[in-house]
């Protein structure tokens, strides 16, 4: 017998498409699809889209429901780029079926989807975030009593090394230069230029600084003490449920107590989404946004007013600020002590527990293993579209725990590589529920102790 050849095989011309095999599908997927048919998610952004597209003019273009899902993949399979979506789509029999591509159609580009990124605006995918959280509202999912509210730094795609000067557009080696000129040293040597840029003060401003392809991008001082270019994302989360009411994006350098305002009346102008629908309002508390809970770096004498005013009672801890002047201050200095009470109650310390649970967990899921941590686009606009989309899936995780088990496709591995012990009943019954035998079968048969390679976070996705 002669050894073969992977190029000496004759390729079939015609293939019929029939006989071509399939893969049994993925149950968590499947299981998605079901849940956006159910609750009309195609026809919704089909209408919030139309506006935005042509009629009869021009080849057909990505479908919303399409692009929307491509959006959700790089969440649920933790991918940070579109490029890397269009090659898991081209390479998986599963994400096809999700995205409704027979095996003779071609997937979408990158640059598809790119292109429709950039010509839908941030309003509409704002619009299939909040229709989202409806949808949480509708599986009793959101309760929005009590909303914890913190912020992460994501790192942007741009090197400080490209910085330049906002007055000038020198870049730093080139103002370097300047400087050692001016102070008489004609054709300065690397060490100099070192020595010379270490004693000077708020060399890393960004009043003075910025990139010139990311202006939005901030110098700032990471969470391991790394100092990079990076966004601020800031959350509101129901902190009964877990599920993340609004999501923003602002400059890194901005202060927890300048940004707080903007999440918050993001979270009100969804939370009056969800009140339009009858179903989704009749699972909201009697009492919606009545607390806010949140860490230290968000309390002030003006957070407290401003959050008064809204009618949200506030368990925010307070920095050690020593000895404070309360004259002319007095209503200020009321809400601080009421503040202070609040916070070390019983209750108080309750919530300041579960917001460290469940805000920390979306940020996890979101940016660590959901791969959002270090973006691949520019611009405040185009990673707002994103990160809406993609903590969508977070918020659509959550609805699929109730019925799964699990919040995403390795959640859900995780949870099925430890079922080959469980009574043939249970088993049984969830056959009937994914309503695939065969797939069952696949993912319970007995994995080589050697193949298995599923990360402990994973498992609790």
């Amino acid at each position: 017998m002669s050894m073969g050849n992977r190029g000496e095989k004759q390729r079939p011309m015609w293939v019929d498409a029939g006989g071509v095999s399939k893969g049994p599908g993925h149950p968590f997927y499947e299981a998605l699809n079901r849940l956006l048919r159910e609750q009309g998610f195609d026809v919704f952004v089909a209408e919030r889209c139309r506006p935005f597209y042509a009629d009869g003019v021009g080849r057909p273009s990505l479908p919303p429901a399409v692009y929307f899902r491509l959006l959700l993949i790089g969440y649920f399979e933790g991918i940070d780029s579109e490029r890397g979506i269009a090659w898991r789509v081209a390479d998986s029999l599963g994400l096809r079926e999700f995205l409704g591509y027979e095996l003779s159609e071609s997937t979408p580009d990158h640059s598809t989807i790119s292109r429709n990124r950039r010509r839908l605006p941030v309003e509409v995918h704002q619009e299939v975030f909040a229709w989202i959280v409806t949808v949480l509202g509708r599986k009793g999912l959101l309760r929005a009593k009590t909303l914890g509210v913190d912020a992460t730094t994501l790192e942007a795609n741009a090197a400080l090394r490209s910085i330049v000067r906002r007055d000038s557009g020198e870049s730093y080696r080139e103002f370097l230069l300047r400087l050692a000129q001016e102070s008489g040293i004609e054709t300065p040597t690397r060490e100099q230029l070192s020595r010379l840029d270490r004693k000077r003060k708020k060399k890393g401003s960004n009043q003075d600084w910025q990139h010139p392809h990311d202006p939005d991008a901030r110098i700032t001082k990471m969470k391991d003490g790394r100092t990079h270019l990076a966004h601020k994302a800031e959350h509101a989360v129901d902190l009964e449920t877990g599920a993340v009411i609004a999501v923003t994006l602002q400059p890194a350098d901005r202060g927890d107590t300048q940004s707080l305002e903007a999440t918050l009346e993001e979270a009100l102008e969804n939370l009056a989404v969800v009140a339009e629908d009858e179903e989704a309002s009749s699972q909201l508390s009697e009492t919606p946004m009545a607390e806010l809970v949140a860490d230290k770096g968000y309390h002030s004498g003006g957070v407290l007013k401003k959050v008064e005013q809204l009618g949200l009672r506030t368990y925010l801890p307070e920095p050690d600020r020593g000895r404070r002047c309360w004259k002319d201050r007095r209503d200020e200095q009321a809400l601080t002590y009421a503040n202070r009470r609040r916070v070390r109650g019983p209750r108080g310390r309750q919530l300041l527990r579960l917001r460290g649970e469940r805000l920390e967990r979306g940020f996890a899921h979101g940016y660590d293993t959901g791969g959002m941590r270090r973006t691949h686009l520019r611009g405040h606009g185009n990673i707002l579209k994103r990160l809406l989309v993609h903590l969508g899936g977070l918020n659509l995780g959550l609805v699929l725990r109730q019925s799964l088990g699990a919040g995403t496709p390795r959640g859900l591995w995780g949870r099925l590589l430890g079922l080959s012990g469980l009574p043939d009943a249970l088993l049984a019954r969830l056959r009937n529920l994914w309503a695939g035998p065969s797939t069952l079968e696949v993912l319970l048969r007995p994995t080589p102790p050697f193949l298995i390679t599923t990360e402990p976070h994973e498992a609790a996705a």
